[in-house]
Formats: structure tokens, C-alpha cells, sequence
């Protein structure tokens, strides 16, 4: 299993709640400071991280993403 953290810049005020609903996504929460939400991904593969970022790319008013993979 492999996670990894994904800082979400939108102006969305649901944002958080929208990114739930990608399969992925194990947790979501809005936050304070340069990203307005996180989303906690559990994967398979390494490979599948890049996938999920580009489905919440994809979700109107996202405007930026950084991944942050969990180093064990």
C-alpha cells in the first residue's frame, strides 16, 4: 500500500466534500494557509498516485496540486 498527502489550491468552498467522491481518497478536509484542502490517498502501486492527481486536476475550480508521498 502506498499513500500519499495531496495539497488542493481552489477557490471552491466544497472542494474538501468534492474529492471524497474519488474512489482513492480515503480522507479529505479543508484547511487554512497557501492550499485550501488536503486529500489522504491509499493506493496500490506508486504509479497509481499520478492517476488520482489528475482526476482532482479535473475537478472544476481546482487550480493547483502538490503530492507528497509517505517515506517509510
Amino acid at each position: 500500500m502506498v499513500r500519499a498527502i495531496i495539497l488542493v489550491n481552489s477557490p471552491k468552498k466544497l472542494i474538501a466534500a468534492r474529492l471524497k467522491k474519488i474512489l482513492s481518497v480515503t480522507d479529505s478536509f479543508p484547511t487554512s494557509g497557501q492550499f485550501d484542502a488536503v486529500a489522504i490517498i491509499d493506493v496500490d502501486h506508486l504509479a497509481e498516485i499520478k492517476e488520482v492527481a489528475n482526476q482532482i486536476q479535473k475537478i472544476g475550480g481546482v487550480e493547483r496540486t502538490e503530492t507528497m508521498v509517505e517515506v517509510q
